[in-house]
C-alpha cells in the first residue's frame, strides 16, 4: 500500500462527496429559487427518503423550513456553468430562474417548480426536522419523481470541494441480487 500521509480533517468531505450535484427548488408566496446543493443521500427505498443539508445560513434554510416542501432537479454537464453560478449567489437578492436562463415547470405535488432543462426532477415533501436545527438535516419524502422521455445515460457531476468537480464516468454492470 506504501507510505500514507495524515490527511487534514477539512479536506474528509473533499473524498467522501455523497452524490450528484443537484438543484433544490423551492417556493414561497410566490417567489421561486434554486439551491446548488451537493451533500445529500438515499435513507430509504419504499418510499424514498433522501437526506440533505441545507445550511442555516442559507436562504434555502428558512424556506424549506416555513413550505416544507422543495423540488430535487438534477442537472447534466451541459448545464454544470449555470448550477455553479446558482450556487455562487443568494436567492434573496436574485431570481436565479431569469439570471440564469432557467425555465420553472410547474410540478404535481408541491408549489416548487421543476427545472425543464433537469432531466430529472424530484417532487418532495419535508417529513422531519427534527435534525434541521442541530446538524442542517432535512429528511425528504420523494412523492412524485420525473424523467426526461429521452432515456439517455445521465452525466452528471459531483463536487470535489474548492471549486473541482468530477464528472461522471463510464458505467460497468457486475452481477447483484438487488434490484
Amino acid at each position: 500500500m506504501g507510505i500514507k500521509r495524515c490527511l487534514p480533517l477539512g479536506s474528509v468531505y473533499r473524498l467522501i462527496e455523497p452524490g450528484p450535484v443537484v438543484l433544490l427548488t423551492t417556493a414561497r408566496k410566490g417567489r421561486f429559487n434554486i439551491m446548488t446543493m451537493s451533500w445529500h443521500t438515499m435513507l430509504d427505498f419504499d418510499p424514498p427518503l433522501v437526506g440533505c443539508v441545507v445550511s442555516d445560513r442559507s436562504y434555502t434554510f428558512g424556506l424549506l423550513k416555513a413550505a416544507k416542501e422543495c423540488v430535487i432537479n438534477i442537472p447534466t454537464v451541459p448545464l454544470m456553468a449555470k448550477a455553479v453560478a446558482c450556487g455562487n449567489c443568494s436567492g434573496r437578492a436574485t431570481d436565479k430562474f431569469a439570471a440564469f436562463e432557467l425555465t420553472a415547470e410547474p410540478a404535481q405535488c408541491v408549489e416548487a417548480p421543476l427545472i425543464a432543462e433537469c432531466p430529472v426532477n424530484f417532487e418532495c415533501k419535508v417529513v422531519d426536522t427534527r435534525m434541521a436545527s442541530r446538524y442542517n438535516l432535512f429528511v425528504l419524502e420523494v412523492v412524485k419523481a420525473w424523467r426526461a422521455a429521452r432515456r439517455a445515460r445521465l452525466k452528471t457531476f459531483h463536487h470535489q470541494g474548492r471549486g473541482d468537480f468530477m464528472i461522471a464516468g463510464r458505467t460497468v454492470s457486475l452481477p447483484s441480487r438487488a434490484k
